[in-house]
């Protein structure tokens, strides 16, 4: 999809048709979803004609974001019964939280697993962050303030990992200069992102890297951590948010899998430097991106030998895969 044929027109008539709105955020939100969300929060509750609410299903937010425009008025639950809801880098309508039977639903994303169960689809793969679809569509219908710049800025630097990955190119330079024209500070977004690490992010690097071991005759790396080590740390899922790139920076790896312990069962990050390790994502019911991609067994007997047993899973369809 290219900018002439982005759906401005569909957008504008189906927001100045709802009386309410919600904008709604993935369950266990990372920057790109919030500042996403955020950002289009500042815009439309400009509109004092409309109810407008910003809300995400999760019982904790990341507190590193919450220097961000508007996070206080982020809400646990909708209020709005039959509002037009607002989906933000969500690929799976279930990851929102809520039931939206029979919604209407403006889906804005840049996952190419997105299953498109909105009533307006906005998904555009070779995006580097939600943020930046949702610049492109907004930034035709309305003049973006500088809450909604900094929003948006704080969700492409978080998804492009400061300028790093694969689909950053002139375009997402050229957003980036127009967010920060229109109001966005980079030094100030660089000192919120980089000096308030938490004491627990760092213990609990300690003990990822600890189990970190080679495979494939060192192109695939895996880390965990165990419900144990979390405790011990005091750390929360925030504080291992881009734990997995440590395997993946070494020389030789192409593939790295970092694995999580949760009540759930065991969280699963991938990211590869060149290689589709969605398709690995999708055989186990996640998603993601080419060379991003997660997901969660679910029900895994959660001791040191359920998580082996998980990683060895995974080893194995990557092989299967002949991924490495």
């Amino acid at each position: 999809m290219i900018e002439e044929q982005f759906p401005f027109e569909d957008v504008k008539k189906k927001i100045a048709q709802a009386q309410s709105i919600s904008i709604l955020s993935h369950l266990n939100p990372d920057a790109d979803t919030l500042g996403t969300s955020l950002g289009i929060y500042a815009l439309l509750s400009k509109d004092k004609s409309k109810k407008v609410e910003v809300v995400n299903a999760s019982n904790a937010l990341p507190m590193y974001l919450d220097f961000m425009p508007h996070y206080k008025k982020i809400k646990h639950k909708m209020d709005y019964a039959n509002s037009l809801i607002i989906a933000c880098d969500c690929g799976n309508i279930d990851r929102l939280g809520f039931d939206l039977s029979g919604r209407d639903i403006i889906n804005i994303d840049h996952h190419q697993s997105n299953t498109n169960y909105g009533s307006i689809n906005v998904i555009i793969p070779h995006y580097a962050s939600a943020s930046q679809v949702a610049y492109t569509l907004f930034n035709k219908l309305y003049p973006i303030c500088e809450d909604a710049a900094t929003c948006f800025y704080v969700a492409l630097l978080s998804d492009t990992r400061y300028f790093t990955t694969s689909l950053v190119n002139a375009e997402v330079f050229a957003v980036s200069k127009s967010l920060v024209d229109k109001g966005a500070k980079p030094n100030e977004v660089a000192h919120y992102f980089t000096q308030r690490r938490s004491l627990a992010s760092i213990r609990i690097l300690e003990k990822a890297l600890t189990s970190l071991t080679l495979h494939e005759e060192g192109k695939v790396a895996t880390l965990f951590v165990t419900k144990e080590d979390i405790a011990m740390t005091g750390a929360k899922v925030v504080d291992m948010e881009g734990m997995v790139d440590y395997g993946r920076s070494l020389a030789t790896v192409e593939v790295a899998v970092f694995a999580m312990e949760i009540e759930e069962g065991v969280r699963i990050s991938l990211r590869s430097k060149s290689v589709d390790i969605s398709k690995v994502a999708l055989a186990f019911g996640g998603g993601g991106h080419k060379v991003a991609a997660g997901f969660t067994l679910k029900d895994v007997h959660q001791t040191q030998c359920g998580l082996q047993t998980s990683l060895d899973t995974i080893l194995e369809k990557i092989r299967t895969l002949k991924l490495c």
